[in-house]
Order: C-alpha cells, then structure tokens, then sequence
C-alpha cells in the first residue's frame, strides 16, 4: 500500500476534482485541509506517506524535512517555478519531483489584481459592509480612466494588466531591471525610471518573479515617492514590498494597497495587515480558480501514475537512475 498525502487543500475540494480511483486499490489518499505551519508538524504528520502532493509553495520542502519522511518517494508540485523544495536534497534520497502545468494563470491573476484595483479605488468592500449594517454612502471613489497604470514587471502577467489598463483608458506605463525601450512599445506602453513610476502612477501593480534581486523592490523610498491616496496592488509575492514599510504608509493613510499576497502565509491571526486601514486583502487567490485546480490535480494523478510505471513525466527533478 502507497499513501498519498494531498497538502493544503483549503477547500477540501482535491477529490472531487480529479479521478483519484485511477491509482487503484494499492494506494491510500489523504487530504490535510489545514497547513502544516511547522517543520516539526509536518515531520510528524507525514512520516508515513510514500508520495506528497504540494499546493504551490504552501508547504516549504526543506533538506531538514526531507530527512525526516523517510519513507518519501514522490513529490508532485502545482505548477513549475518553485522555490521552496530542496532538490538535492531530494534527489539524493532517490526522491523524484513532478510539476503539473500552470492552468489558468495568465488570465486568472491579472483579472484578482483588477478586481484588487476597483475595490480600492471605489471602496467595495466598505460600503458592502456599510450596506450590510444598514449605513449608506459614507466614502467617495475615484475613477480610473484618464489615470496612470505604473506596472512594475512587463512579462506574461503584466502585459495582460497593460491591456486591461488600456481599455479602461489609462496612460501606462512600466518599469522592471530589464525592460527595454522596444519590449515596451510591443506592449503599448511607455518604459520609463523606477523613480518617475512610484511618484507619477495613480495605480501601481506588481508582476515580479521573486528572487533576491527583486525582494524588497518596493521599500520605504518607492512607497514615499507616492501620490498620496494612490494604490499599490501586489498578486505576485509578498516580499517584493517591505512589509514593515508597507504598514507604516498604511497605518499613516498615506496610500491604499490591494494585497494577494504576503511575507508569510497563510497570515497570522494577529499580524497588522488585518486591522491597517486603506487596505483590501484577499488570501492569495490569483491562481485559484476552478479550471486551475482541475488541471493541477489531474495532471498530479497522470504524474503518480507514470512514476509507478516507471516513466515518470513532468519531471522537475530526479535521481540518477531516472535521468535521460
């Protein structure tokens, strides 16, 4: 018998999303709807399983940790840029790692990072709460149109954002390390400095990979360079903006903030993100949709079943006697 253990499935929604029979009467699956937060819970809840199946980055699957599921063989990851499993690790314990595709992405994040946008900029969430306790009418919005979009990233995700900015008839305009004068102009849009984004855009929306280049790429010095009132929205990593930074500007009333995503996740109970004015927050949603979900985990049982028949697919990492 191989167990299975299928990770942070916040919405218990795992097997209702994919033919998980397929495997057979040889494999034992199980769901944890709650994070493991620690090392030390996950080693003790996990000993026992042959193969684990990870939600993105939820679950960190460090060098520590691996040595201490020793009965691991298989893990499966959602999606294929991942920064938290220690591949060597993994690989010399003969453990193989699988990737699903990435589902629904590239529209999925920019449409949250707009709905992010709209309900700061016209107080949804507030005034929803207000109606409900029987207020009306108590803040005033601004429009977008005739605005600036400053996007901080022109990759998939962000050109996406560009086009949507256009429609609603923003100037916009972009800025990353990398970004050329004619990568730009392909995007419809204007490059110009990092300094001339933070201090002209109305609406600033983050599409970064998060490496050590790019971490704290919005520090105190970018949130002061601010129109005040103006909007930053963050659906790709939390530590590309300075948290500490980010609180203090908020708690000030200096700017308003969209935030996906942050340091740590899921978000402590008591973290000041949770009560900082100005602010809307969702808990990291841009890529969970439907169609998203069904395809990371048919594609996770597709993986489990190549490994067990020894051509594994996907393949993210693998011990020598796998490799081609």
């Amino acid at each position: 018998m191989l167990r299975v253990a299928i990770l942070d499935d916040y919405q218990n929604v795992a097997r209702s999303l994919a033919n998980w029979s397929q495997l057979g009467p040889d494999y034992e699956v199980t769901v944890f709807t709650e994070n493991l937060s620690t090392e030390d819970a996950a080693a003790e809840a996990l000993a026992e399983f042959d193969v684990l199946c990870l939600m993105r980055e939820r679950m960190p699957l460090s060098a520590s940790l691996i040595a201490r599921l020793p009965k691991l063989k298989l893990v499966n990851v959602t999606g294929a840029r991942v920064r938290v499993i220690d591949f060597d690790a993994a690989t010399a314990r003969g453990i193989t790692v699988c990737h699903t595709f990435a589902g629904e992405s590239r529209h999925a994040t920019p449409e949250l990072a707009w709905g992010l946008i709209i309900a700061c900029a016209r107080h949804i969430p507030d005034e929803h709460r207000h109606v409900r306790e029987g207020q009306w009418q108590q803040t005033i919005g601004t429009t977008l149109g005739g605005k600036t979009l400053g996007l901080v990233g022109l990759g998939k995700l962000g050109s996406r954002m560009a086009a949507i900015g256009q429609a609603f008839e923003m100037n916009v305009i972009a800025w990353s390390q990398n970004l050329t004068d004619e990568r730009a102009a392909e995007a419809g849009v204007r490059r110009v400095d990092k300094e001339t984004l933070f201090s002209s855009a109305d609406v600033v929306s983050l599409h970064l990979v998060l490496s050590e280049r790019s971490r704290h790429t919005v520090s105190a010095r970018e949130l002061g360079l601010m129109k005040p009132g103006a909007i930053l929205v963050n659906t790709s990593r939390g530590p590309l903006i300075d948290e500490e930074a980010l609180v203090k500007a908020l708690e000030e009333r200096r700017i308003r903030a969209g935030l996906d995503v942050f340091d740590t996740e899921p978000l402590s109970a008591d973290h000041p993100l949770r009560s900082a004015p100005n602010t809307v927050l969702s808990p990291h949603l841009g890529y969970v949709t439907e169609g998203a979900y069904e395809r990371f985990y048919k594609d996770t049982v597709e993986n489990i079943l190549a490994w067990q028949a020894g051509e594994p697919v996907r393949v993210l990492a693998a011990p020598k006697s796998q490799e081609g």
